[in-house]
């Protein structure tokens, strides 16, 4: 199992996370993307990405990527990497169906000597637990000995392009002695920040998800501190540039925790402790403060509008940003959702803007229209939920210019001055 021009590798999955790895890996070896959207497919023949994370020149540079959307056109490959969501469902339990599905479907296909590797955020064991078993009963081979498997870690940033695939340390890991360095040595040859090797697939997975679970933990400390502040009618964000200043002050800020990640990540560690009989309460404590975020800030904004005597039933409410982070058009777990159903449970009539999203998938999605033109002094309030670079440029006075004279504004990303807007985070 070594890297040569034999190596073939078929990326399943070509979202935010297989795309770009698909990219990278298609700069040297024979590079094969598989999704089931065909119209996903069918975009990126053309040289179009719609999440925005590859350009079309990158995507030209990959002379050796192609693209498919039938599964028996990666027959011939000898490495998969399986990069697809693994969300919770409305219980918060975590949905291995598109991950198993994918498993079955490489499973029908491989051969012997090949290795399956995931980059799927799962519990610890799941890939040892969950997927192998389906190989092993599809395929008909013997896990170690016919096939191998490995794990390592997605950890791209929607947006960012600074912290790209290349530039994030990329933790691997395998199946045996054998798979363990194929893994590792097949990710050193793309990532320039290099690779941790992990003495086990469990600790790679383990790592993954207490990565997202620490970041989620410090942002719910914040934003139960920004409560309490709120309620001592003191301005979190000045008390945050103040304890700032102290050389090991942890700079969290708070907010609204959506995506795919952060907001997910932390049920499939709590999923597993419960399984084994543990109840992880500081875990789910910062879940529970976070997931409730986009109601408080909608309830925040109702207290205001009250105060300014503006009726609430039939008032009209501008929401600028849908996506879950800015700069991005992943809409995925958007906790800018439940500002918008709360604020819909008393009778506003609510328009969303964000010129990053797909207005389709919006609709799909969670059943809001987005406008293209926003109209002059005809809101009620206005609240700023996304940091988009957009509304940034736009500034304070053009932004206010949408509502009318004694309109509520609420800056969610606490981007302004405080003495400029009537609440924020």
């Amino acid at each position: 199992m070594n890297i040569n021009d034999n190596v073939k590798i078929a990326v399943v999955g070509l979202g935010y996370v297989g795309l770009p790895l698909a990219v990278e890996f298609g700069k040297k070896y024979i590079t094969i993307g598989y999704d089931i959207n065909n119209i996903r497919i069918s975009e990126l023949k053309k040289g179009n990405d719609s999440t925005l994370e590859i350009d079309n020149r990158e995507l030209i540079s990959s002379k050796n990527l192609t693209f498919t959307n039938k599964i028996s056109n990666l027959k011939d490959c000898n490495v998969y990497i399986i990069t697809v969501p693994t969300p919770v469902d409305k219980h918060n339990t975590p949905d291995l169906n598109p991950l198993l599905q994918a498993t079955k479907d490489i499973a029908s296909i491989i051969a012997t000597g090949d290795i399956v590797i995931y980059e799927s955020t799962v519990y610890p064991g799941a890939t040892e637990e969950e997927c192998v078993p389906i190989i092993e009963k599809v395929s008909g081979l013997k896990f170690n000995k016919e096939f191998f498997v490995g794990y390592s870690p997605e950890r791209i940033n929607p947006g960012d392009k600074k912290n790209t695939l290349i530039n994030i340390k990329k933790v691997t890991s395998g199946s045996n002695d054998e798979a363990s360095k194929f893994v590792d040595s097949l990710y050193k040859s793309i990532i320039n920040a290099g690779t941790h090797l992990a003495t086990s697939i469990k600790v790679a997975e383990a790592a993954k998800v207490i990565e997202n679970t620490q970041r989620d933990i410090n942002i719910a400390l914040m934003n139960e501190l920004s409560i309490i502040f709120n309620y001592m009618d003191i301005d979190s964000k000045e008390v945050i540039d103040a304890a700032s200043t102290k050389w090991n002050f942890l700079n969290f800020k708070p907010g609204l925790v959506g995506g795919h990640c952060i907001g997910v990540d932390p049920y499939y560690l709590t999923h597993k402790a419960l399984a084994i009989g543990y109840h992880p309460e500081v875990i789910l404590a910062g879940r529970k403060i976070n997931d409730e975020m986009g109601s408080y800030v909608a309830e925040q904004v109702i207290k205001i509008m009250m105060k300014k005597r503006i009726h609430v039933v039939d008032s009209k409410i501008l929401v600028l940003g849908f996506s879950f982070k800015e700069n991005c058009t992943d809409i995925r777990n958007t906790k800018v959702n439940d500002i918008v159903e709360t604020l819909g449970k008393y009778n506003a009539n609510i328009d969303i803007y964000d010129p990053w999203v797909n207005k389709n998938e919006i609709k799909s999605e969670y059943g809001h229209e987005i406008i293209s033109n926003i109209p002059k002094s005809y809101y009620d309030s206005i609240i700023v939920a996304v940091g988009h670079d957009q509304f940034k440029h736009m500034g304070i006075e053009k932004i206010k210019e949408f509502g009318k004279k004694n309109s509520c504004f609420f800056d969610v990303k606490s981007i302004f001055n405080k003495n400029d807007v009537d609440g924020r985070l």
